[in-house]
């Protein structure tokens, strides 16, 4: 029976590996074990000797605060600009895409450059003149969705699928009558499938994770997201971190539950990426 040695590189590149995996998983794993620990031994152990709901329980009823569910109440609001800004974007990068690909118009050039640049310039130089703008829709849901519903990124992809596409299937659809919307809802967006998870997955996730703009626009407590929330209350509840745990957990779930499901079309949204 023939054994293939392991070359000691290999062994090298194996043990640096899992060292490098093991570092960028353990703070999920404390993360997640704080969350289900006493408050008295929180942050005092690694391994649990004993798991308790405290912390879920602080946050599902009042959580340190007079209002009611503020917590919860905190969770939907990251669901309730997170969805339609996803959405919208969607939107946005298909039509966009299929513009600038299949249909000739004057200035298509300078707003082609005009995409790209903006994908390499700084976004924190804009805080100020975009709040300035939306000032007026501050403390409200409008105003933490409009500024961000647009995604560079998702439109070049878009963009880099229409590519692809030949434009015959295009033409041969307007020859048969059907309008560029029709094309959009019946050829288009079905065979974009793969591309509209992932952009819907990457612009969820970045909207889901704002902080610096809900904390300029949306002081008010009724509006805050989850995110805006923990920062915010870390100071006031830092004699007490477990909840501050449990908090963060919930505020990851839903990236997980959404990632697992759609796992499948990501993978071939990142599969056409690296072509």
């Amino acid at each position: 029976m023939n054994h293939k040695k392991i070359k000691f590189h290999t062994v090298i590149i194996i043990i640096v590996t899992l060292l490098i995996l093991l570092i960028t998983l353990f703070p999920y794993y404390y993360l997640i074990i704080q969350s289900f620990l006493p408050w008295d031994m929180v942050d005092k152990s690694f391994i649990p000797t004993k798991v308790t709901l405290d912390s879920y329980t602080y946050l599902l009823n009042r959580g340190g605060s007079s209002n009611p569910f503020m917590w919860i109440r905190a969770l939907l609001n990251s669901f309730i600009v997170a969805f339609p800004t996803a959405v919208v974007s969607i939107a946005v990068g298909l039509m966009t895409g299929y513009a600038a690909t299949n249909m000739q118009y004057k200035g298509k050039s300078a707003i082609h450059s005009s995409l790209l640049f903006q994908m390499f310039f700084p976004v924190i130089i804009l805080l100020v003149p975009r709040y300035m703008i939306v000032k007026p829709l501050a403390n409200h849901y409008s105003g933490m969705i409009l500024p961000l519903i647009i995604s560079v990124w998702g439109i070049f992809m878009y963009i880099n699928y229409f590519k692809t596409v030949p434009k015959s299937v295009f033409e041969a659809a307007k020859i048969d009558g059907a309008s560029d919307f029709k094309i959009l809802r019946k050829i288009a967006l079905p065979s974009t499938k793969s591309i509209s998870i992932i952009v819907f997955l990457s612009v969820f996730m970045t909207r889901w994770n704002e902080l610096m703009w809900d904390m300029l626009i949306a002081p008010n407590i009724n509006v805050q997201t989850l995110n805006v929330m923990i920062s915010t209350q870390f100071n006031q509840n830092s004699n007490i971190p477990g909840p501050m745990y449990a908090a963060s957990i919930l505020l990851t779930m839903p990236i997980i539950i959404l990632f697992l499901c759609f796992s499948k079309y990501f993978k071939e949204g990142i599969n056409f990426m690296l072509k």
